[in-house]
């Protein structure tokens, strides 16, 4: 009954953020200066046609009543109609959405390989140069933004050694025929190779810039937790019974060890969300976060708002899923 109630609250507290993302978004996109209208409309445009316009997307009538309006379309789904693409922002989102999630997934595992690789590595070389290289090398990857690592990657794999494609998701001269968006996990189901490597061949480079930064966090927090695991007395035991130090590192410590670990690395899924606009745009490709920014630039605001009810929903969805599984993973917190 505590899990359940705990759930209950958060989903509670899930509906009070997202009540006030929704406040707030909406208040700030129209303080902006800068009238959406206008830019639908061709050099010319009379007075009559603006406030047409105005009235079909409601902004004739004031904040307060353009928010109640708005607010009871989206508990019905509707997130209105996109003013520069003049379809409904819920498809639109929708449409991008697997693009963005299958990038950051790709990006987290990338990043969870080479962070736990360079941690459990770290610690069996603990107290040697190998060690002091692991930890300069992490700090490097962590000092550089993952746009910044973007670019390297460009010059390197996209013009001096092209091997990967520079920019979009897919090639269009493709023939795919499939019913979802989320193209590379359907590619593997229905054995398109040839799509999946085409696929990977545009994902390698963003996600790879995505994910070093990351990796490094994971490496750090990982070893310092491994380190400090090491010296408990099940460890010393395991030892004393003549295991091995990668089977005491592996089966004994880590265990223990990643749980710090797995709560870091759902929080920063969720910035790894964030962090896809700017690479999204960096390397064009076609997703949610890419379509983030032409909305600010085209000052799309249905659009704009949408965006952000759901990266907000996204990340609240995120965190209560780690919060779930650090409880099911640690049973001494099922009661606290």
């Amino acid at each position: 009954m505590t899990l359940l109630r705990n759930i209950l609250m958060r989903l509670l507290s899930i509906a009070i953020t997202l009540f006030g993302v929704a406040v707030i978004i909406f208040v700030v996109i129209r303080v902006v200066p800068g009238n959406p209208i206008a830019m639908m409309l061709p050099p010319g445009a009379t007075e009559a046609d603006i406030a047409r316009l105005q009235a079909q997307y409601g902004f004739d009538r004031s904040i307060f009543e353009q928010f109640t309006i708005w607010l009871g379309g989206v508990v019905q789904g509707d997130f209105g109609t996109s003013i520069s693409l003049r379809q409904p922002v819920s498809a639109l989102v929708l449409n991008r959405l697997p693009a963005t999630l299958e990038l950051s997934i790709i990006a987290l595992v990338i990043a969870v390989v080479i962070g736990g690789t360079m941690a459990l590595t770290g610690t069996r070389w603990r107290n040697t140069r190998k060690e002091g290289a692991i930890d300069v090398s992490t700090g490097m990857a962590l000092s550089i933004p993952d746009f910044l690592w973007g670019l390297v990657l460009i010059l390197l794999f996209g013009v001096l050694w092209p091997v990967f494609h520079i920019s979009g998701r897919i090639s269009p001269a493709l023939d795919i025929d499939f019913t979802t968006n989320f193209y590379l996990f359907e590619a593997l189901l229905r054995l398109r190779f040839d799509v999946l490597g085409d696929l990977i061949g545009h994902m390698f480079m963003p996600a790879l810039a995505l994910a070093i930064p990351l990796s490094a966090i994971i490496a750090q927090l990982l070893k310092q937790s491994l380190k400090e695991t090491m010296h408990l007395d099940y460890v010393t035991l395991s030892r004393t019974h003549g295991y091995g130090e990668h089977h005491v590192i592996t089966r004994d410590a880590l265990p223990n060890a990643i749980l710090p670990t797995l709560t870091l690395v759902g929080v920063q899924f969720t910035f790894l969300i964030g962090g896809t606009v700017i690479i999204e745009r960096l390397f064009s490709y076609e997703g949610l976060g890419n379509m983030a920014i032409d909305a600010v630039i085209n000052r799309d605001l249905p659009l704009i708002q949408g965006i952000v009810i759901l990266f907000a929903l996204i990340f609240t969805l995120v965190n209560l899923a780690v919060d779930m599984l650090y409880v099911v993973l640690n049973p001494r917190l099922r009661h606290a």
